[in-house]
């Protein structure tokens, strides 16, 4: 009966050949490992996923581990605003200060020319001094510390290479002009930062 039961689940899948072989290399499995979002993969395969993706899953993009960028190292301070933002009325607002000096780019930290010298960078940003922006400002400086929130790349305002630039967690750099000039109103701000840091596993 055991035997039959087998049978009935492998054939009613319509897909053994696929369950049986590794998403990333095609070959049958070499030391199957299965992550927490049950897709499975080599061990080998996965290591050599990890190197470029980082500790997520390649198909679906699950966070299994500790995400680490290749921020510069530098400052994050905040304090607090008396003004309040547009949308938020009479909480004040958090001005958060970032500082990246300037260096040389390293193999070790992945930058993408090592060698080579990197421009810094000194950028602030807000959020509402409520209980929801203090949760964000808590998250965001989890990224910090993971190196996340900046890469070593090409400025997309001025178009020059090796500088300190955002990386993809948004950030509201004005008090005024709404979504399109990266400030307030902007009702589905925070929710969509929330969203961007669970991706890279912060939470």
């Amino acid at each position: 009966l055991t035997h039959h039961i087998a049978v009935y689940y492998n054939t009613t899948a319509g897909d053994t050949k696929e369950e049986e072989n590794c998403s990333i290399c095609m070959d049958t499995f070499k030391k199957k490992k299965q992550l927490k979002c049950k897709h499975e993969f080599c061990e080998g395969c996965l290591e050599q996923s990890k190197k470029s993706l980082g500790p997520c899953c390649p198909l679906c993009k699950d966070v299994f581990g500790k995400m680490e960028g290749d921020q510069p190292d530098g400052k994050m301070n905040w304090r607090s605003g008396p003004s309040s933002l547009p949308g938020y009325p009479q909480c004040g607002c958090i001005v958060i200060s970032y500082w990246i000096p300037g260096g040389i780019q390293t193999v070790n930290e992945k930058h993408p020319n090592p060698g080579k010298r990197y421009e810094g960078i000194s950028r602030e940003a807000y959020l509402p001094n409520n209980k929801e922006g203090n949760e964000v400002l808590r998250l965001l400086q989890k990224a910090f510390d993971q190196k996340l929130i900046f890469t070593v790349g090409t400025s997309r305002t001025t178009g020059k290479e090796n500088q300190v630039t955002w990386n993809d967690i948004l950030h509201k750099t004005s008090i005024l002009g709404g979504q399109q000039c990266f400030g307030y109103p902007d009702p589905g701000y925070l929710s969509r930062v929330r969203d961007e840091l669970k991706a890279k596993g912060i939470v």
